[in-house]
């Protein structure tokens, strides 16, 4: 990706026509937002969630972009995304962000996940974002672009979800593994290839 990273990666999301999931219309519908944070140097840095541990959660203690499952009263699927991150670290994404485009929908390849399909929006941000996260959310943090680019930082971990535990495709920033449908939409964002199941 040449330089300026960012004005590369915010023409290439702009143009995507992102593919639908194929889910029975009863599959519960959820949005996340993918936000980037002009570093002031051509690139940006990425905003992760680790969710907050709870019993019986599917996605408890991952890493996720922020967001969650839409419900009867969002007009659409991006107000879905700016509500649930409003809702888990308090700046508002429509005051603070524009949006630039959304990404393929995605569903957990496993049986062992609840069926739901998951549609990414991307923003960049023109104002201050502060997060101060809700009790649904661990921490929040930024990773830059270059970290994220970076071939040593992916690679295979092995994680645990439902008392199960798998080899999987990951990015790892320092102490944190970014794996499953996060690391499937991160691919999609930096323009990366899918790495083998």
């Amino acid at each position: 990706m040449a330089a300026p990273l960012l004005d590369e990666l915010t023409r290439r999301v702009a143009a995507l026509t992102p593919a639908l999931a194929d889910a029975a219309p009863e599959v519960r519908r959820a949005a996340v937002a993918a936000v980037l944070r002009p570093d002031g140097a051509g690139s940006a840095d990425v905003l992760f969630i680790q969710r907050a541990v709870y019993p019986g959660d599917p996605w408890s203690g991952q890493v996720a972009f922020p967001g969650g499952r839409a419900e009867p009263g969002d007009p659409s699927l991006v107000h879905t995304a700016v509500r649930e991150t409003r809702e888990e670290l308090g700046p508002d994404l429509h005051g603070v962000g524009t949006l630039i485009g959304t990404l393929d929908e995605i569903h957990p390849r496993t049986t062992l996940l609840p069926p739901i399909v998951v549609r990414p929006h991307v923003f960049v941000l023109h104002g201050p974002f502060d997060p101060t996260p809700s009790a649904e959310v661990a921490a929040a943090f930024w990773v830059p672009l270059a970290v994220l680019l970076d071939p040593a930082t992916r690679g295979r971990e092995t994680v645990e979800a439902r008392g199960a535990r798998f080899q999987m495709p990951a990015f790892r920033v320092g102490e944190r593994v970014i794996w499953g449908m996060t690391e499937r939409i991160l691919n999609q964002l930096l323009g990366l290839p899918l790495p083998p199941w």
